[in-house]
């Protein structure tokens, strides 16, 4: 997310915070989202950008869950969501404007916030304050400049990644990297064939059902038996150093 107000979730995701459902829901997506990302998350968590907290609704088990968003509106959705779990806090949280935890967490979250920013390496600086050394910052971001289009104009996308622009990004701010790689390689075909070659502006809401029904558990399977050489995101897994100083590695 990018600025703090009113209406800054409905800018960066299209969608709308009052909505009854905030948009098309995904519950497979969701799920074979977090099957990929819940093995790097420790006990205590932190997502930026949760939006109205559908992903983080899946993670109620951990010891301590931070969930944050730009917009007041979702933090009010998102409190509601939540109210029934003491392990949950829900804030309003300006990355843009410096913001960071002031009790640290294992893992911040970041399901596709860091495209929204110029300067991606000083908001990967800025995400490893909310974490406490050895810890992660797992990041799901968009993918391939050949994905770029109209809905990545409109909701403010500066870039979409490779796992080598990712790395280096990682690397500029000093952090480890334990995984960098595309993922969701259907998704990928599906969007270019939608939003590139359909000339779409967003994906409708029709064909968003169908792709989460019928797409993305063959998806699932794929990821597990291929290499995936492309997709329609990058999964990021970064380490924050235990002493201050980045060695990044390839996975």
């Amino acid at each position: 997310m990018t600025d703090g107000g009113e209406g800054a979730f409905a800018r960066a995701t299209g969608r709308s915070a009052e909505s009854e459902d905030g948009g098309a829901d995904k519950p497979n997506y969701r799920r074979y989202q977090y099957e990929l990302i819940a093995p790097h998350c420790g006990p205590s968590m932190l997502e930026v950008g949760a939006g109205l907290g559908e992903f983080a609704s899946q993670f109620t088990d951990r010891r301590r869950l931070v969930v944050s968003d730009v917009d007041p509106d979702a933090v009010e959705v998102m409190k509601e969501r939540f109210a029934a779990h003491p392990n949950v806090q829900a804030l309003q949280f300006d990355l843009g404007g410096g913001a960071s935890l002031d009790d640290p967490v294992d893992t911040v979250v970041a399901m596709n916030v860091l495209e929204h920013f110029e300067d991606d390496a000083a908001i990967l600086t800025l995400l490893s304050r909310s974490v406490r050394p050895g810890g992660t910052i797992v990041l799901w971001v968009p993918a391939y400049m050949a994905l770029y289009g109209d809905f990545d104009r409109r909701v403010g996308h500066y870039r979409r990644y490779t796992p080598a622009t990712l790395r280096e990004a990682a690397q500029r701010a000093g952090l480890g990297v334990e995984v960098s790689r595309p993922v969701n390689l259907l998704g990928g075909v599906a969007w270019w064939a939608a939003v590139r070659l359909g000339g779409a502006g967003t994906p409708k809401s029709g064909v968003v059902g169908v792709y989460d029904r019928v797409i993305v558990p063959v998806t699932k399977v794929l990821d597990r038996v291929l290499p995936i050489p492309f997709g329609q995101s990058v999964l990021g897994v970064l380490r924050v150093p235990q002493d201050g100083s980045g060695h990044a590695r390839r996975d």
